[in-house]
């Protein structure tokens, strides 16, 4: 008979965006103008994306979709793989994230999908340090993890490949 593991995560709520940190509302407000940007012309599903890095630097991101479907890329991706390539050596602090539909507003909070949790999971290992989550929908709560690998527990890692 196999040995049955729990695992556990801690999610905290705010009630909306004015219950959170002045800087979470900065960040989460760029969010906001990124996912204004998105390209959804399939979906009608827009995302924003913003990161704070260490030194203070807000970079943002959002989906951009293509008519040949696997070759657009999140919104989450997209800032945190520019991210990468323009500030190497910067540990990111945090993340916000905002998506709604153009036709339905969504006012449930709205995490990353797995395709994304996996690519912030890689950039949180390779900095040995947590990134926080914050995610909600166009208005209303908004929902936090203090680090990334509490949404994607058992995270693929490096360690698996060497």
């Amino acid at each position: 008979m196999p040995k049955e593991s729990i695992i556990r995560t801690s999610v905290f709520e705010y009630n909306d965006i004015k219950a959170c940190p002045s800087d979470i509302q900065q960040l989460m407000d760029k969010a906001v103008i990124a996912r204004e940007k998105a390209y959804t012309p399939y979906s009608q599903f827009k995302v924003g994306a913003a990161i704070r890095l260490e030194n203070g630097k807000i970079v943002t991101g959002s989906n951009q979709e293509n008519a040949s479907y696997p070759s657009g890329l999140c919104a989450e991706r997209t800032a945190i793989f520019y991210t990468g390539a323009q500030y190497p050596d910067q540990k990111i602090k945090s993340i916000a994230i905002t998506a709604t539909g153009t036709d339905k507003e969504n006012t449930e909070p709205v995490p990353p999908c797995g395709a994304c949790r996996q690519a912030i999971a890689e950039y949180e290992q390779k900095q040995k340090s947590p990134i926080a989550v914050y995610f909600m929908g166009k208005s209303g709560q908004v929902k936090m993890v203090k680090s990334l690998l509490s949404l994607l527990p058992l995270a693929f890692s490096e360690q698996y490949l060497k």
